[in-house]
């Protein structure tokens, strides 16, 4: 059985991007040596990326001309990819496809033999996914900044989720790699 975990870089005052859309300049107080050799241990631990309608087009943008990613680069292009959107009919990227409903495809497919399915961003799609408890896991680097405004990572919700630590981590930056997974009632 796979992993479904959601990654995302959140700020102290739990924003994952600011007032506007991929307004995420916060990222350069966490990224450093040690975060990108976290996020170059994605590309070797997962073999599929899902991502909310909005964060694919962004990424889809962005990785197939970025300059100086590397390994990174290497896997965001090559990997197998989701687009969960009701308006994407084509895709547009490399060893890429797009999904209308999220829960049963992922129910589906956590089931099959494979490596782990990261979500990236998309924190309205991980919102979803965590309320019908398809979440195994959550990992969120805590940046060192206050944005006082923003797209909130964790949307409200009608109770409590408990959450186990499995491992923290903090760089030398001050950064805090968290890595938790919901606690089955």
């Amino acid at each position: 059985m796979r992993k479904l975990v959601v990654w995302n870089l959140m700020t102290l005052d739990g924003y994952f991007e600011g007032t506007k859309p991929w307004d995420i300049d916060f990222h350069n107080f966490a990224w450093g040596p040690e975060l990108q050799r976290y996020a170059e241990q994605f590309g070797r631990e997962g073999d599929l990326l899902v991502f909310g309608r909005k964060t694919y087009e962004g990424m889809a943008s962005y990785w197939p001309t970025a300059e100086g990613e590397g390994e990174i680069k290497a896997y965001m292009n090559g990997i197998a990819k989701i687009s969960v959107s009701r308006t994407m009919s084509e895709p547009g990227w490399n060893n890429a496809r797009v999904v209308s409903d999220p829960i049963p495809e992922l129910t589906r497919l956590k089931q099959e033999d494979g490596k782990t399915i990261f979500i990236f961003g998309s924190a309205e799609l991980a919102d979803t996914l965590l309320k019908a408890g398809l979440i195994d896991e959550i990992r969120v680097c805590l940046v060192p900044v206050i944005l006082g405004g923003g797209n909130p990572l964790f949307k409200p919700a009608e109770g409590q989720m408990p959450l186990k630590l499995i491992e923290s981590s903090t760089t030398e930056g001050g950064a805090v790699i968290l890595r938790y997974e919901p606690v089955k009632a």
